[in-house]
């Protein structure tokens, strides 16, 4: 009886989890497209340590690069809620091929939602930003490329460890 309640777990969390990643790949796909020619760009102002090479980013923007670089900010308002579900159901369906410390098992149902978090203060920042570049700062930038790092850390930890753990899982069942 145990052992089909463990096959259906494994079975529901593992759709759930490619549910949600085809979910995810839209949607960044869509902000992706939304984005254009600006797309390079949108790393360069998440990674700016000053508030020169910010405004220089944006300056550097063609009328349709700042369009698109305005036009995805909506798109990118909901995205964090996605791959934060994402994530969230990747770490359920390892846990259910290979359970996890319960540590672990706390942090990487946190870490998604920490991450989303910075991205929705980063995001805020940076379309509040287009308009108001007199108010670009060296503070506010490194604060802000902080939240970013972090949002990427946590996200890509995250990734790497469910779906390593998941890849080791299947190898061990074969």
């Amino acid at each position: 009886m145990a052992g089909n309640a463990d096959a259906d777990a494994r079975s529901r969390t593992g759709r759930a989890f490619l549910g949600w990643a085809a979910v995810y790949t839209v949607s960044q796909a869509n902000i992706a497209r939304t984005l254009g020619p600006a797309a390079p760009k949108l790393l360069k102002i998440q990674t700016a340590t000053s508030a020169a090479g910010y405004r220089e980013v944006l300056d550097s923007m063609t009328p349709r690069e700042l369009a698109g670089y305005r036009a995805h900010y909506p798109l990118d308002m909901v995205h964090p809620a996605i791959y934060a579900m994402a994530l969230r159901a990747g770490a359920r369906a390892l846990d259910a091929r290979r359970p996890q410390p319960e540590p672990m098992r706390r942090f990487l149902m946190a870490a998604p939602l920490v991450s989303a978090a910075c991205d929705y203060v980063e995001n805020a920042a940076g379309w509040y930003l287009i308009d108001h570049r007199e108010h670009v700062t060296d503070a506010g930038t490194r604060a802000v490329t902080a939240v970013s790092t972090l949002k990427w850390v946590l996200a890509l930890g995250e990734l790497g460890h469910v779906l390593s753990g998941l890849a080791v899982s299947r190898l061990r069942r074969h």
